[in-house]
């Protein structure tokens, strides 16, 4: 029988069956596989508006504005993104009371009638449904019609509600989802993208630069004895500094640059569209930052420098592997040279791996280079020489020591690369003596606990040299012209075993000298610990000793007591004439550097 408005009225069963289907419907697409997050909520209000009639369909975000996160819209009038002023929005009420609102007519409506989505999109019909996501209810879920009707009915309110929860627990998941994402992504104190991120950043850069025909400049920074920062005021101060310099890394940054903490003490910078000079300029603007503005803390201003390595990713390069290593031989270099110093990455022409490594070693092609001759500050005279280890190539090309070392120390090589620096430097020494050199001319070389832990490698050692100090023909006495230097960058596993280790060459009348004095807690180890003739002052320190009067007093305390206990100190880095000078009036005995002379391939 007809109703008296003359429509047919629907019956209980044929509603409750076309709920079934609502839910049905919502169930499918809701698991529906192969969606991501936003394509499944676009689908559900798109669903939405098709079941309720709906010309327009907005999930909206409210904050400083009320923005369409979200939008179906059959009329085309509303794209995703658009604002409104929340105090003048529909869904502002439904905010503020955190209750549904549905409104049959909008033009009637006192409050909404001069609305812009009446006045301009002819919006009759609202309804809004608050979202609850996690604990928060900022988002808001609205259904508008051109045409006015009667308010829903309770089985439509049922179905937005039931829309409105689904994706309330779609927008939680999808946060908790980004929050586990960024968490994995983020370095937890600085707040910068961590190495992982990093990593993954790179990739896509090095992708689109084919594409996009625009390379990008690398630059990996390293804070200047940080080490010590966090041996004299202990680590809650060390991340005090490392927040400080992150964020003034951040503010250093040019739009689309971006910095990562790289590790430690490291960071990793891309540079957009930077040739390496444009990137070690900007690096340099940040090191004089560094320099001339102290890092305030809780427990006072601390100065601090860094060093950097700097390479370039161009248009014809396909992967971002040997460009961070040619960057980490870079800031090797830096390092190398005396710290706060930036370096560009040099061209290698030889793609070091393992394989040619091991080939190098198999056929003894190691090579000496004397480093900068030692002088006695005092008389001007050369009394030592420093080797460094060399690589010939197959092709004659010499390698420097930063383009191998780290992989041979990685692979477990620097045992063979020492036994045959040291065995060239026994025999340097035996031509040197028949020249006319004198047997008190020391022959410094570095040696790692690699070495010193291989007693056939040892054995084989002390052989050699008794075997050359026969054929010299020189008596030289308890003391023997070979200085072994340590420094605290190698991994050492126990002071008593490093001394056994040596004991032998110490027995035999080689003398020990100490590398890099002054860049860490491990040096004043050592040198308490084991029989040293040589102390070598850190090269930063010599090279900022003018600049820093504390500087300066550390350099003459270390001279003063290296002195009363009889130990011969070298100042490395000594880069001029006045620099020697005032090292030689502080009483310190020795110097090298490049002012002296620069290394040669013997």
């Amino acid at each position: 029988m007809p109703a008296a408005n003359g429509t047919t009225p629907v019956s209980l069963a044929g509603q409750a069956d076309a709920h079934v289907d609502r839910l049905n419907a919502l169930w499918k697409l809701s698991v529906k596989n192969g969606l991501t997050d936003a394509e499944r909520i676009r689908s559900m209000l798109a669903m939405a508006a098709d079941v309720l009639d709906m010309d327009l369909v907005v999930l909206g975000e409210l904050g400083e504005h009320c923005t369409a996160r979200y939008v179906s819209d059959r009329l085309g009038v509303f794209p995703e993104g658009s604002r409104q002023a929340v105090d003048v929005s529909l869904c502002h009420a439904v905010h503020h009371s955190r209750a549904p609102s549905h409104i049959a007519d909008l033009a009637a409506h006192p409050l909404y009638a001069s609305n812009q989505m009446v006045t301009e999109f002819g919006m009759r019909t609202f309804s809004g449904i608050p979202v609850s996501v996690g604990d928060e209810t900022r988002w808001v879920l609205a259904f508008l019609r051109r045409r006015s009707d009667s308010p829903p009915d309770a089985v439509d309110i049922a179905y937005m509600g039931l829309i409105a929860d689904w994706l309330g627990n779609a927008l939680h998941q999808s946060e908790q989802k980004d929050l586990l994402q960024r968490i994995a992504l983020t370095d937890p104190l600085t707040g910068l993208a961590n190495r992982r991120a990093a990593e993954e950043c790179l990739q896509m850069e090095s992708a689109r630069t084919p594409r996009d025909g625009h390379g990008f400049a690398l630059a990996l920074v390293d804070l200047d004895h940080f080490k010590m920062v966090n041996d004299r005021y202990g680590h809650a101060v060390g991340d005090e500094v490392l927040n400080a310099m992150a964020r003034r890394f951040e503010s250093g940054l040019r739009e689309g640059d971006w910095v990562a903490r790289w590790g430690g003490e490291e960071f990793l910078f891309v540079l957009h569209g930077s040739t390496m000079e444009e990137a070690a300029s900007i690096m340099e603007q940040l090191a004089g930052q560094a320099r001339s503005t102290p890092i305030q803390t809780s427990v006072g201003a601390i100065s601090l420098s860094f060093s950097a390595g700097v390479a370039a990713f161009g248009t014809n390069d396909s992967e971002a592997l040997p460009m961070l290593e040619k960057l980490d031989h870079a800031l090797y270099r830096a390092k190398a040279d005396g710290r706060d110093r930036i370096r560009m990455a040099v061209h290698t022409h030889t793609p070091w791996n393992s394989a040619l490594l091991r080939q190098v070693l198999a056929e003894n092609r190691v090579r000496q280079a004397s480093q900068q001759v030692i002088v006695d500050l005092q008389s001007g005279q050369t009394v030592a020489d420093e080797a460094l280890a060399r690589i010939e190539t197959a092709t004659g090309e010499i390698v420097e020591a930063q383009d191998f070392i780290d992989m041979a120390e990685g692979l477990g090589l620097m045992a063979e690369i020492d036994r045959q620096v040291i065995r060239n430097v026994m025999q340097h020494c035996v031509t040197r003596m028949s020249q006319g050199v004198p047997p008190d001319f020391a022959h410094f070389v570095n040696v790692s606990p690699q070495f010193l832990a291989r007693r056939d490698l040892v054995d084989e050692m002390l052989n050699n040299a008794m075997s050359y100090c026969q054929t010299c023909g020189v008596e030289m006495g308890p003391i023997k012209p070979i200085v072994l230097e340590l420094t605290e960058r190698q991994h050492i596993v126990s002071l008593d075993k490093l001394r056994a280790d040596l004991q032998p060459f110490i027995d035999f009348g080689f003398r020990l000298a100490l590398d890099d004095f002054g860049s860490g807690y491990s040096s004043y180890l050592y040198l308490a610990h084991l029989p040293v003739s040589f102390l070598k002052i850190e090269g930063w320190l010599v090279s900022n000793m003018r600049k820093d009067r504390k500087v300066a007093g550390i350099v003459e305390s270390l001279a003063n007591f290296a002195r009363k206990e009889g130990v011969i100190t070298v100042a490395e880095h000594v880069e001029d004439a006045e620099t020697a000078r005032i090292l030689a009036d502080m009483g310190v005995d020795y110097g090298q550097g490049w002012h002296f002379g620069r290394p040669q391939l013997m």
